[in-house]
């Protein structure tokens, strides 16, 4: 039996645009009942009534800010009481303030609040009844490829999707010690994908569409699969492997941090093969 089967229930947080948007559509798609979750509540009442007119009755919204749990608990009082019990659980919701390492406190606690408490507190609302229920369900949190290579310049905006693949990891194997568990978590990577958090005008030939997301997403869910890589039209699975193993090399073979963007080791990554 697959979580996206007709008649099941989901739940998408930041699902007034890009990924979530397209997330939401895709469940609907497959026949499911689907809650969607914004702060933005004027995007989200002209979204909702949108796909409400595609899909009668299995549509609800709850303006909700992920960052505050009581926010939360509301959207899963909205969901429960829409669409019964839970059966896809979706953090998706994200935003990003550029930020050093030492300054912006302000852009710290606001990308920390939505990206890595978000999370947190969509699994400590929705986790445990998801769990007790009995069904089986999923769990797909929102990282990307900036919480696992690091690159410069982003600092807040990094270290909260590594606590997301930090999280995301230890719920799969949470979920793995239920005797009978039906449950599964899943770690949603996107590539280069156009979306409203990453600009606005024509899509450059590069970046995916968030529908090619939202597609990847299902069928690495039904795979099975825990890591969901997504490529792009820039960056095959190839490229991905070499960056993410040449990573983690800087830790086992003794390299300065982050030496990929090292002038000294420009040309040894070069030469690099992967994995």
């Amino acid at each position: 039996m697959s979580v996206f089967e007709g008649g099941r229930s989901a739940v998408v947080t930041g699902a007034a645009g890009g990924i979530g948007l397209a997330v939401a559509r895709a469940c609907l798609g497959r026949g499911m009942r689907v809650t969607l979750a914004d702060r933005d509540g004027e995007r989200l009442e002209a979204v909702a009534v949108a796909l409400a007119s595609e899909a009668p009755d299995r549509v609800a919204q709850a303006v909700c800010d992920v960052a505050d749990p009581a926010s939360v608990e509301h959207l899963r009082e909205v969901a429960l009481a829409a669409h019964g019990p839970v059966d896809l659980l979706v953090n998706n919701a994200g935003i990003g303030r550029a930020s050093k390492p030492w300054g912006d406190r302000a852009a710290w606690e606001a990308t920390l609040g939505v990206n890595l408490w978000g999370v947190l507190n969509g699994l400590a609302v929705f986790v445990p009844g998801m769990m007790a229920g009995g069904r089986e369900g999923a769990v797909v949190n929102l990282g990307s490829k900036q919480g696992i290579t690091n690159p410069p310049g982003n600092a807040a905006y990094n270290v909260s999707k590594a606590g997301v693949k930090a999280v995301t990891e230890q719920l799969a194997w949470e979920f793995r010690q239920v005797p009978g568990g039906r449950l599964s978590a899943h770690l949603l990577v996107p590539g280069f994908t156009w979306t409203g958090m990453t600009g606005t005008g024509d899509r450059p030939e590069g970046a995916w569409t968030a529908d090619q997301v939202a597609a990847r997403m299902i069928e690495g869910v039904e795979a099975g699969a825990f890591y969901i890589i997504c490529p792009d039209n820039e960056v095959d699975w190839a490229t991905d492997r070499r960056r993410i193993a040449w990573g983690a090399g800087d830790l086992t073979e003794g390299r300065p941090a982050l030496s990929r963007w090292h002038p000294d080791w420009a040309e040894a990554f070069g030469a690099y093969p992967g994995p």
